[in-house]
């Protein structure tokens, strides 16, 4: 059986990736492609009960190394339990995030070292990376005015604006160096011309 293909859906605040995930779950469905869509942090139900202690306040501060630890555990779990078992029966995996995100929050936006990360993601996932990583981009200040209208705000949802430069900066810095792999979407365009930029970088990888 062949492999199925691995894609996630990458970018800041209030970039829309909830309305392109079902635009792209979508335009696979009609290309009679079997997706799986899931999510990070979260997957299974493990993984999900740690999504909920990452984007809940706390009276207790959570450190940058915890925060990146617990990533890393939802993520082994949703590795091992959804995406490679997925993967391996021929299903193509759509993701909102993956390890991209990591270097963008905990890497940009925390300034942890990249390194570190790169040891974390050797150590979960072995080989596997995505086959395509679409990047939704906007300026910082139209994402989150986005995102204040969505309702109260998360942990994250809740970081100063240079936070959140950081974090693209860091999205836009990994783009740069694994261009075969992603795809910018400018995310400040109209959706039609979003959808449009994403359902060319699909069509590439179908083809």
């Amino acid at each position: 059986m062949t492999r199925g293909r691995f894609i996630t859906l990458e970018g800041g605040e209030g970039v829309g990736k909830s309305t392109n995930l079902q635009f792209i779950q979508d335009l696979l469905a009609q290309k009679q492609i079997d997706v799986l869509l899931t999510r990070e942090p979260g997957g299974t139900e493990l993984a999900e009960k740690i999504r909920h202690l990452l984007l809940e306040k706390h009276r207790e501060a959570i450190t940058p190394q915890a925060e990146l630890l617990l990533v890393f555990a939802a993520r082994a779990q949703h590795v091992q339990q959804v995406i490679l078992p997925a993967l391996t029966q021929g299903k193509w995996v759509l993701s909102d995030r993956f390890t991209d995100a990591t270097y963008a929050y905990q890497g940009g936006g925390r300034n942890m070292d990249n390194r570190l990360i790169g040891w974390l993601e050797e150590t979960v996932q072995g080989e596997l990376r995505p086959d395509l990583t679409l990047l939704l981009d906007a300026p910082v200040e139209i994402g989150l005015l986005r995102a204040q209208q969505r309702g109260k705000p998360d942990r994250f949802e809740s970081e100063q604006l240079d936070f959140f430069e950081r974090v693209r900066q860091a999205y836009l810095a990994r783009a740069r160096q694994n261009p075969q792999r992603y795809a910018i979407i400018d995310a400040a365009m109209p959706l039609a011309e979003v959808q449009t930029q994403i359902s060319r970088a699909i069509d590439a990888l179908v083809s």
